[in-house]
């Protein structure tokens, strides 16, 4: 049973920045399509950012330019760099994988929580001043 476990959530000031450390146990991040999603309070929960099996790399539009979604294959740990972070950045940020087919090349596919299989518990990210 892969597991995934997030961290590096926390309290930040508007402008500060978090990484956030996603580790897979169980089973390889190499075979999937691996994100991170947010939910904000009162809000669904949505696609932030994901990396495709070839490597590409998808943002939504509010955090292009801020963030930024890196994997470490020998620590099998997906991470999430966030800069210029602002207070609607605040929520609880998954971890996720999914099984996306390279023919997809489209941000809404890969940014889409219902396609995502597996989830970590969240860690929660506080923008505030």
């Amino acid at each position: 049973q892969l597991q995934l476990v997030e961290s590096g959530g926390g309290l930040v000031q508007p402008g500060g920045s978090l990484t956030l450390s996603c580790v897979a146990s169980g089973g390889s991040l190499d075979y999937y399509a691996t994100g991170w999603f947010r939910q904000a309070p009162g809000k669904a929960r949505e696609g932030i950012s994901c990396l495709s099996l070839d490597g590409n790399e998808y943002y939504t539009d509010s955090v292009k330019g801020r963030f930024s979604i890196s994997r470490d294959n020998n620590k099998n740990t997906l991470y999430l760099q966030m800069n210029s972070l602002k207070p609607e950045d605040t929520g609880v940020y998954y971890c996720a994988l999914g099984f996306i087919s390279r023919a997809a090349t489209d941000a809404a596919t890969y940014l889409d929580p219902d396609v995502m299989e597996s989830w970590g518990k969240g860690t929660l990210v506080t923008v505030s001043s």
